[in-house]
């Protein structure tokens, strides 16, 4: 039988360690937002209805008086360092998955202590010791350890399988330790629309199928629900002979000098794994701060490390140690010297890269930098279109922010009345549009005028007088002239108008009551096709141009 693993889970840490850079009280509710929305919040904040998954202005809703803090990752390692040190002298090998999380091979700390109940007595008084709650798990594999945790349960050799069986098959997306979050949710979603509701139920399908129907994803939280040996965590550093090592000369005592070399030790020990054909998954960072005192510490990974990953781990690791929050005695120091060395690695074959080779390296990196870019600006500054459905051009295509999950729609169809294809090109022109009047009705002739579209359009019959929709949504008159500002075009073709009884109470820009409305589509001789509204009943005969067909 494999060593079993133990793991050490901090309820809410990231909002316990805003709470402490902040400094703010444990009565106050407080909420982490990131991107995708609410990442974290205190007990006090979820009694309030705050939940994970919540967008900020609907958890501001639920708690009025909530804190918001915004997602630091650096933040939540350094106040996390102090916490780890503090089981050094518990128990050896720690290996941290995440800041909140960290696992342990049990079998020596079991038979140093004397049984489980006394190693999970001193663990929860060493980690009692920093002010920090915990909640301790004990399994015979890694996952499993890890939702044991979130339970507070101590399962008996062989007894992996039997816990997992009664789960719901929503604690696959509990934890990001295990696995991408959203390539689980996904997962998750997926399984329960096909009657899939615990881990049993999932452990119950032939491999092989999952394999083949869900992927590389689905095949990963099988393993998981079916308690197949994992990677069990390291009690000691094996060299691999790809270790960098630097002597910082003089002594490094800045936070961002230590940002500046962890980015080119990171560099530099990739480039040693390209060599090899081996990438990273278990990393120990080991550091001499002057006075002799020397602290280490392994991150265990789910995926391989890249050099901006080992780079980030590395300057949270150097900040706590510089700033001494990560150090027993409190005091912050110097690092004299400072060493990267990879604790496990697997062949470079193994992980595979998009259908087109860099595309996926290059999707990375653009994400990387519209992250950054909301971390710089906010979570608004970035936004990306997304079909929701709908009738009207405005209905179909909302903006969120990016990483955010898009809005789901009321109905994915039919809809009647919905606006037929082909789409505009341009929804709601606004102000700043010029629409082009061309010398004849053939695409590539010359532009004669370029006419904004400000106020509408009229549509006149052949003896002048304006063509508007009636009460019972019909055409008062043959549509023949249109008039854009002070241009007149003749209509060559128009289709039937069709009425609109959606949201008819809400009020319109202007602050007046939208009422019934509807839409036609008419082609100009010399401009593009338009999209039109207007409301039912107007006899001005003037129409809203919402889009404009290019």
């Amino acid at each position: 039988m494999s060593a079993r693993v133990m793991a050490v889970w901090c309820p809410d840490w990231p909002a316990v360690a805003a709470a402490r850079a902040e400094g703010h009280g444990l009565h106050l509710p407080l909420a982490v937002v990131g991107p995708r929305g609410v990442l974290a919040c205190n007990a006090v904040a979820r009694a309030a209805g705050v939940r994970r998954g919540l967008r900020r202005r609907e958890a501001q809703f639920r708690c009025p008086e909530l804190l918001v803090v915004a997602a630091d990752p650096a933040r939540d390692a350094v106040w996390f360092e102090p916490v780890v040190q503090a089981l050094d002298a518990v128990v050896p090998g720690i290996e941290v998955l995440r800041p909140g999380l960290f696992v342990f091979s049990a079998d020596g700390a079991l038979r140093f202590h004397g049984g489980r109940e006394e190693v999970v007595t001193r663990v929860m008084d060493a980690v009692a010791a920093t002010d920090t709650e915990c909640q301790v798990g004990l399994a015979d594999e890694l996952p499993t350890a890890v939702l044991a945790a979130r339970g507070s349960a101590l399962l008996d050799p062989g007894g992996d399988t039997g816990y997992l069986a009664g789960l719901p098959i929503g604690a696959l997306v509990v934890e990001s330790a295990l696995g991408d979050v959203e390539e689980l949710a996904e997962l998750v979603g997926l399984l329960g629309r096909l009657g899939v509701r615990t881990l049993g139920d999932f452990a119950a399908l032939p491999p092989r199928d999952v394999a083949t129907r869900f992927g590389e994803a689905g095949a990963g939280a099988h393993r998981i629900a079916r308690a197949v040996p994992w990677r069990p965590p390291s009690v000691s550093a094996v060299p691999t002979g790809a270790a960098v090592e630097h002597r910082c000369d003089p002594p490094l005592e800045r936070v961002d000098e230590a940002a500046f070399l962890g980015r080119r030790l990171a560099g530099e020990l990739h480039s040693a794994l390209a060599a090899a054909g081996v990438v990273c998954l278990r990393l120990s960072i080991t550091a001499r701060v002057e006075g002799g005192t020397e602290v280490s510490r392994v991150w265990r990974c789910s995926s391989p490390l890249t050099p901006e990953g080992t780079a980030d781990r590395l300057r949270w690791q150097l900040e706590g140690w510089l700033t001494g929050t990560a150090l027993a005695g409190g005091d912050g120091g110097a690092v004299t010297s400072l060493a990267l060395e990879p604790v496990e690695v697997v062949a470079a074959g193994r992980v595979q890269e998009g259908l087109w080779g860099e595309a996926g390296l290059a999707e990375a990196r653009v994400h990387r930098a519209l992250v950054r870019v909301q971390g710089l600006l906010g979570p608004e500054a970035v936004r990306v279109p997304v079909g929701v459905g709908g009738r009207g051009p405005d209905d179909r295509v909302w903006s969120v922010a990016y990483g955010e999950a898009p809005p789901e729609p009321a109905s994915r169809g039919p809809w009647p009345g919905a606006l037929p294809a082909p789409s505009p090109s341009v929804v709601w022109p606004g102000t700043a549009y010029r629409l082009e009047i061309r010398e004849s009705g053939d695409p590539g002739s010359q532009v004669v005028a370029r006419v904004p579209i400000r106020g509408g359009v009229v549509l006149r019959t052949g003896g002048g007088e304006p063509v508007h929709v009636t009460a019972r949504g019909l055409l008062s008159g043959r549509p023949e002239v249109l008039e854009v500002g002070r241009r007149r075009d003749a209509v060559a073709g128009w289709s039937r108008p069709w009425p609109l009884d959606e949201a008819w109470w809400e009020l319109g820009p202007g602050g007046e009551p939208r009422g019934p409305r509807a839409r036609m589509q008419v082609v100009p001789e010399r401009s593009a096709a338009l999209l039109l509204g207007c409301a039912l009943g107007d006899e001005s005969g003037r129409w809203t141009v919402e889009g404009v067909y290019e």
